[in-house]
């Protein structure tokens, strides 16, 4: 696949991205470069390598959950940008 100038433009509209002449040369060039590196890859045999999820095994890393103290209201209210009372004050998410 060849990267025109035109793809370039097209996708840094996508990005909402404007680009100089030079930068649209210049990312031209390296997605050319990254687009030839997956031909190089989509060349290779891999009809004798098994299919797997992962690349290793995988192991649970996570500890267990430990009931613990938490923090009193008001340290955890302390640095909050908005409070109403004893409450988190949050603007409303749904428009009326």
């Amino acid at each position: 696949m060849e990267i025109d100038a035109k793809l370039v433009e097209y996708l840094a509209q996508l990005c909402s991205i404007s680009l100089s002449e030079e930068e649209k040369i210049s990312l031209r060039g390296d997605l050319q470069k990254i687009l030839s590196y997956f031909e190089r890859i989509n060349a290779l045999d891999t009809s004798q390598v098994q299919v797997s999820a992962s690349g290793g095994e995988q192991v649970n890393v996570f500890r267990e959950d430990r009931k613990g103290a938490g923090l009193p209201q008001d340290e955890a209210l302390k640095n909050a940008p908005d409070r109403k009372g004893n409450f988190f004050k949050a603007p409303p998410i749904i428009e009326r």
